[in-house]
């Protein structure tokens, strides 16, 4: 049953909870009102200006930003935090790094300097002895997903002829797995797999500490065959077989050692506040409201060097700001809490909100929902692209929300650009690969993107007031519902890990 307009005007002080689908109460009207093309221009102002030199991730105008919101997130009277992550530049030691395979009466080493490589994951910290499981043939996703390989090293041997892009899935299922390292073992000879392993490694990037992800390496058979035939390893049969194989090698045991030197290491900050829930029960559920705040900084050797970001994303940042403190207004907290956050990093590689979903305040099985806005300020005025409807039932919530509303002038539609994959290249992916539906508010890129021109006058920000107060009964209705949102299963299957 849906309650009309006018009746949930004349007694929503009578009824304490409207149905999920109701549209909206009075001071939720009151509390939408609070966001104004003034104040989004006035703040987009602030994030976007000279001064901030185009916050880069780490600088002075970044931390100067994260304090700004921090700022009003207190204001609002939020639970207010910024968190701090580790950025560290690190440099693989090839002449001190080794996989040694051990067999009764055979032990072989695969140096990093001519006979192993390290591809992708995280170097660990200490030494690694583990026993093997052995995996190849034609394998799938699906027949990798049911092997049990958590605390052991992964030998893993490509088929003879492989399809590149089955192979790669496969081994993305066991890196995503508990396994303590992922080993491809390759038939390249050996002349030609030295000469691929550079001379001098170049220097990663590590968000956080360096536990987490297996570390990925790939050695030459070649180099510890003896030790594998004396484990009762024939690498040529497994190659060729038309059927999965699977099994655990008793007789082997594999160790890593990998030294890495630190070159450098610095801090950058997510800010976060949080607006409890009304309602006893649902206020340990939590909907996110997330943008960057980040930019790309200066580029050097021009006439204006600053890329402002008034687009990318002081649009954003700015939206969660002024969700914020529409939801703090009287009678606009919803049942369930609200999590607001801005991150930094995300045009490094989404790094903030990786580490953010990683460690976060309050459980990610808690967070029921996701809305992420990522350039909500400039292109068509009366419409915003909904990345993601398709993947939950978040996309019928948004339509009926979009469909009460008229007088926003604003029309959420699907997704115009798949083939970009942009689904996957904001921050709400770290969210929805750990199983938090999401939704991604994005005008589309334009000529100022990545550019200096993307500075603060050429925002519409009228348009984005309103498409603000949109994601704002959005929030409502999804913080008051009696249900959590609910993934497509084929979604979940392919998205979440």
């Amino acid at each position: 049953m849906r309650c009309s307009s006018f009746l949930a005007v004349l007694v929503w002080q009578a009824l304490p909870v409207c149905s999920a689908e109701a549209q909206t109460t009075q001071p939720s009207v009151q509390a939408a009102r609070s966001i104004t093309a003034v104040d989004v221009a006035r703040r987009i102002g602030v994030i976007a200006d000279d001064s901030m030199l185009g916050r880069d991730t780490p600088s002075r105008g970044l931390e100067l930003t994260a304090e700004y919101v921090a700022a009003q997130f207190r204001r609002f009277g939020l639970q207010t935090s910024i968190q701090r992550y580790p950025i560290t530049r690190r440099r693989l030691e090839p002449g001190q790094s080794r996989v040694v395979f051990s067999a009764p009466g055979r032990e072989e080493s695969a140096s990093f300097t001519n006979a192993a490589r390290f591809q992708a994951g995280v170097v660990p910290e200490n030494p690694i002895r583990s026993s093997a499981i052995l995996v190849g043939g034609a394998q799938t996703t699906e027949s990798v997903e049911q092997l049990d390989v958590r605390n052991k090293v992964v030998l893993f041997v490509p088929p003879a002829k492989p399809d590149a892009e089955s192979l790669q899935q496969v081994l993305r299922v066991l890196f995503l797995t508990e396994t303590k390292a992922l080993i491809v073992l390759t038939d390249m000879d050996s002349a030609a797999f030295a000469a691929s392993i550079p001379r001098r490694h170049p220097e990663r990037t590590v968000i956080g500490s360096s536990s987490g992800r297996p570390a990925i390496l790939q050695v030459q058979a070649a180099a510890v065959k003896n030790a594998l035939t004396a484990a009762g390893v024939d690498l040529g049969s497994v190659r060729n077989q038309s059927a999965p194989v699977a099994r655990d090698i008793p007789q082997l045991q594999i160790g890593i050692e990998m030294k890495e030197t630190v070159t450098s290491s610095l801090t950058a900050p997510n800010t976060v506040g949080i607006l409890e829930g009304s309602d006893a029960r649902l206020k340990n559920e939590y909907v996110v409201f997330s943008a960057h705040m980040d930019h790309i900084g200066i580029t050097a050797g021009q006439r204006d060097s600053i890329n402002n970001g008034a687009d990318d994303d002081a649009s954003g940042t700015v939206g969660v700001i002024e969700l914020a403190e529409a939801f703090s207004q009287p009678g606009a907290r919803p049942r369930r809490s609200l999590i607001f956050l801005t991150v930094s990093g995300e045009e490094k590689g989404l790094w903030g909100s990786a580490y953010f979903a990683s460690n976060p305040p309050v459980p990610v099985k808690q967070m029921v929902a996701g809305i992420n806005m990522d350039m909500i300020g400039r292109n068509w005025p009366d419409t915003i692209v909904a990345i993601g409807k398709e993947h939950s039932d978040l996309g019928a919530t948004l339509n009926r929300v979009n469909t009460a509303h008229p007088e926003l002038r604003m029309t959420a539609i699907d997704d115009r650009w798949p083939e970009e994959r942009f689904y996957f290249r904001s921050d709400h992916y770290n969210f929805a690969r750990k199983g938090v539906p999401i939704l991604f508010f994005f005008n589309g890129v334009h000529e100022d993107y990545h550019e200096v021109t993307d500075s603060p006058e050429k925002i519409n920000s009228e348009k984005e007031a309103r498409i603000l107060k949109l994601l704002f009964y959005l929030g409502q209705e999804i913080g008051n519902a009696a249900k959590r949102p609910e993934w497509n299963a084929e979604s979940y299957k392919e998205i979440v890990e």
